[in-house]
């Protein structure tokens, strides 16, 4: 059996720490192979118990992993960066899940002997359901089928263009929250109707997850599924109806884009 990379995750926050649940449970990396590091590291001694390796020092943990995953905010990553510099060889991998960072800026600062990958997972990576998007100089290269490699063990990839970075942020990444949101509305209307609230919120859930998996499995169009389900002068139509009346579809789009704005202007560095 080989043996697992060592893997560190510097800035284990929500996102961080989600990326060390979801690896975990994928049965593939040991928590012992993966280092988690944060500025306040009294916060990690119950990532400690759990049999991650935890450090206090970024450079320290980033000489002795393979890949480096840096999951701090966009605020911090140029003085994370310069901090492990010296330690980077080209034997690593350094993957950023920074929003708004491009590879050029990574490389001003971490310096170019390390192979650099964009990555943007989603929180439902704890779960092993994450939508993690990933690019690099080299589509093809060996350091983007390593981050392939990792995240395929907790959910789905796609490899896209860095150009395209931004918008899956706002899709995929922030999207969680804007689908969350839409499953509470519908678990808020069935209350509004008369269920229980913990029913009525595991029946929302569970139908969004049917539709979601609806679409992946069968490879079709949303409105051709929607089609099978809305009948003429039925109650499905009607409720349609009155939900694009409302703004629906328009509000849901205006979102993305209105993150996606906000996403490309998050990252200022501090020597432009």
């Amino acid at each position: 059996m080989s043996k697992p990379i060592r893997i560190a995750i510097l800035g284990a926050g929500n996102i961080g720490t989600s990326i060390a649940t979801g690896l975990v449970q994928s049965g593939r990396y040991p928590a012992t192979s993966i280092t988690l590091t944060r500025r306040t590291s009294n916060l990690l001694e119950e990532w400690k118990q759990k049999g991650f390796m935890t450090d206090a020092e970024n450079a320290r943990a980033a000489k002795d992993a393979d890949v480096v995953i840096v999951a701090v905010e966009p605020q911090q990553i140029d003085a994370v960066l310069a901090e492990i510099a010296p330690s980077l060889s080209s034997q690593h991998v350094l993957v950023s899940v920074v929003t708004g960072v491009s590879i050029a800026q990574i490389e001003k600062h971490a310096g170019q002997r390390a192979a650099v990958v964009r990555a943007m997972p989603n929180t439902a990576i704890a779960v092993r359901e994450s939508m993690t998007c990933l690019a690099s100089k080299d589509a093809k290269g060996e350091a983007i089928a390593t981050a392939k490699s990792i995240f395929d063990t907790v959910g789905k990839t796609q490899i896209i263009t860095e150009e395209d970075m931004i918008a899956a942020t706002a899709l995929a990444a922030c999207g969680v929250a804007f689908f969350l949101r839409a499953i509470r509305a519908a678990s808020q209307g069935g209350i509004e109707i008369g269920l229980h609230a913990h029913g009525a919120l595991e029946m929302a859930a569970q139908t969004a997850k049917g539709a979601a998996s609806l679409l992946l499995a069968m490879g079709k169009h949303p409105e051709q599924e929607i089609d099978r389900v809305t009948t003429p002068k039925g109650c499905t139509i009607a409720g349609l109806n009155q939900m694009e009346h409302a703004g629906f579809s328009s509000a849901l789009i205006r979102g993305i884009t209105v993150s996606a704005d906000k996403a490309s202007r998050l990252y200022a560095s501090d020597t432009d």
